[in-house]
């Protein structure tokens, strides 16, 4: 686990949601500047966090919907990084959780040293490895359900399919087939 432990003027810990985000800034003495909730739009949290551009680092506590302020603090040079949300939770885990407190336990890490990183991707790498994980998922679901026409053929003991089914040029061999079952009632596979 690596931790995020330069020193700054300011720290400021976000606690982001896809609508909303809780924003803590503390100075180099611990004491809280700014503790708002405001919404995810570019220019507020620009203008929020403009009177501390000086030195100012920010960290983020998200899982999927950072892109957006990665990319602002890239453009304004403003040091970014993203918290670890695993490591995190087993850090600042308590009685008492919400945005709040979290916004500012984000920026107590942040001044002490111990922010857990996680590996922000590059903005020009980015739309790569979303694609890489749709389609994983996307392979994924097609294998489960090419298991699942065949186990279902296997359970009725009818005879095997001649082509292998998880290849996409054996899909016209059996455009519409229909099976009929030891019920009586017929099973129509769809492939197009």
């Amino acid at each position: 686990m690596k931790f995020y432990n330069q020193q700054h003027k300011y720290y400021c810990g976000v606690d982001l949601h896809a609508r909303k985000m809780y924003v803590c800034i503390l100075n180099h003495k611990g004491k809280v500047v700014v503790h708002v909730n405001i919404k995810t739009d570019p220019e507020s949290f620009f203008e929020l966090v403009f009177p501390f551009l000086e030195d100012v680092v920010v960290g983020v506590e998200c899982v999927f919907c950072w892109y957006w302020l990665a990319d602002l603090c890239a453009d304004h040079k403003i040091d970014f990084v993203l918290g670890h949300v695993l490591y995190m939770k087993a850090i600042h885990g308590g009685k008492t959780k919400n945005d709040k407190i979290d916004s500012y336990k984000i920026a107590m890490l942040l001044k002490g040293g111990n922010f857990p990183t996680a590996y922000s991707y590059p903005a020009e790498w980015r739309a790569t490895r979303d694609l890489l994980r749709r389609r994983m998922y996307i392979s994924r679901r097609c294998g489960e359900l090419v298991a699942h026409i065949t186990n279902t053929n296997t359970q009725y003991n009818l005879p095997a399919f001649k082509k292998k089914l998880s290849r996409k040029y054996n899909h016209d061999a059996l455009p519409n087939a229909l099976m009929i079952l030891p019920s009586g009632k017929a099973l129509r596979w769809i492939w197009k």
